[in-house]
């Protein structure tokens, strides 16, 4: 999967509240959050954002709470693909689950504001068409890709429970919320 998009730059330790401020989880229509995506750190950057852009930060983007906001959040403002140095693994996890995709790559602070970036996610390969200069990430593992493809895990799960004749809904277990994105 391959995906070519601008690029909004944010810095280190981005937590979830200035992904999404917590005074905006009343909802969990990801085009509503999306309003106010990133609002707890540029509050004109929802106004700024075009689906297909790429958002790229420093180390330990998403820390903070566990919220699957911001992941929607960002997914609901149209952002292709999250780059980072390094994601606080709940953050990792959720992006995953609702398949926003992202990759770890070192070289963040090569990549400024408006280059173009091309986003091969198989390959885990990233080219910045601007500055000529190509970063390397370690690739998903296929599964991943997977969910990821699929748009989540949940149509995830459910395109496999359809492949395999099965019309059964899988367990929900209490408090997981389990609508489509």
């Amino acid at each position: 999967m391959s995906l070519k998009g601008k690029v909004h730059i944010f810095g280190d330790n981005i937590d979830t509240d200035g992904i999404i401020p917590a005074r905006y989880l009343i909802t969990t229509d990801p085009k509503e959050l999306a309003e106010h995506c990133m609002e707890g750190v540029d509050a004109s950057w929802p106004k700024k954002i075009k689906p297909g852009d790429i958002l790229v930060a420093g180390d330990n983007f998403g820390c903070g709470s566990s919220r699957e906001h911001a992941p929607w959040a960002i997914k609901g403002a149209g952002v292709a693909c999250v780059i980072s140095k390094g994601f606080a693994r709940i953050f990792f996890r959720n992006s995953i689950n609702i398949g926003l995709p992202i990759l770890e790559i070192a070289e963040t602070d090569h990549i400024k504001p408006g280059d173009e970036l091309e986003v091969d996610l198989t390959a885990g390969v990233v080219k910045n068409l601007t500055r000529k200069e190509t970063y390397k990430s370690q690739p998903f593992p296929e599964f991943l890709q997977e969910i990821i493809s699929a748009g989540g895990l949940m149509k995830y799960v459910k395109t496999q429970l359809h492949a395999a004749g099965s019309s059964a809904k899988p367990a929900v277990p209490n408090g997981t919320d389990m609508k489509d994105d």
